[in-house]
């Protein structure tokens, strides 16, 4: 009998006799989806399949309606990667200035760089964790960021080969008291390889690590590259930039084109297209 695949998926399980959560995220065609739409350098590819796969086991961890964006400044050899997730399982990417990144070092490609989680919810206050860097990779940087800002044991294991991305995560929830117990279920995730992470459906992935251990799985969700770009965001946008400076453009274009860096898609306002969004922001009193 063939197992189901868990590609472009991601699922929670649960341990019956301890206060541990995990969850398990693999990303194939979304992936390349998103990989499609710029040419990175490997190194660079790497890490944003590593960045999403992470975005969306937290966003999965963390209950909110809305986007959760993870992003890393530095002035190493990649100035800025960022990626954001939502909970509805919708990802997308982006690294800037760093076509020229090769090194394999971690700190080298963000030297004194900077982790930063943003929660946007739908409705209400968004919240900014900040930290520096810390470790040679970025489960390391992420585990110490929840250390130090939510106070929470977790560890993650994250692989990708420019091919799939994966993410692995287990978290000790609150009030759980069981530390030998979370200890083993740490050194057995520990004994995952890339190979095994990026290949091995969630059944048999669990089953290897865990078949001593009464666990309970949750119905897997899938997982897609969506972009959140739209024509009434940019609309919106152009608006806030104010008549004059609108007219200015279209002085010097007869058309204003607006390149999506997420995802390469084009948006083109006329002049007529500018009157009517001037028209109705001066009717809409929101303005």
């Amino acid at each position: 009998m063939t197992e189901p695949t868990c590609a472009d998926t991601i699922s929670r399980f649960t341990f019956d006799d301890c206060a541990v959560r995990g969850e398990h995220v693999l990303l194939d065609t979304s992936y390349q989806d998103l990989l499609a739409v710029h040419h990175y350098p490997p190194v660079v590819a790497e890490l944003l399949g590593e960045l999403c796969a992470a975005a969306c086991l937290l966003a999965e961890t963390i209950k909110f309606d809305g986007i959760l964006t993870l992003q890393i400044r530095s002035e190493g050899e990649i100035p800025l990667i960022m990626a954001e997730a939502t909970n509805t399982q919708s990802f997308r990417a982006i690294a800037r200035q760093a076509q020229e990144a090769t090194s394999r070092d971690f700190s080298q490609l963000f030297t004194n760089g900077q982790l930063v989680l943003t929660i946007q919810p739908r409705n209400g206050e968004p919240y900014r964790g900040i930290v520096m860097l810390d470790g040679n990779s970025l489960a390391s940087s992420l585990e110490a960021y929840f250390k130090q800002s939510e106070q929470l044991e977790t560890r993650l294991w994250l692989h990708s080969d420019g091919q799939r991305a994966s993410g692995f995560l287990l978290q000790q929830l609150p009030g759980d008291e069981n530390s030998s117990q979370w200890q083993h279920l740490c050194h057995m995730a520990a004994t995952l390889t890339q190979e095994e992470l990026l290949t091995l459906p969630r059944e048999t992935l669990l089953y290897r690590l865990y078949h001593e251990e009464s666990l309970r799985l949750h119905p897997q969700k899938p997982v897609q590259f969506q972009c959140t770009c739209s024509r009434e965001r940019l609309e919106n946008a152009l608006v806030s930039l104010g008549e004059d400076e609108l007219r200015d453009i279209l002085k010097e274009r007869s058309v204003i084109d607006v390149n999506c860096e997420f995802c390469n898609r084009f948006y083109s306002f006329s002049e007529p297209d500018v009157d009517l969004l001037l028209g109705n922001s001066a009717a809409d009193p929101r303005h």
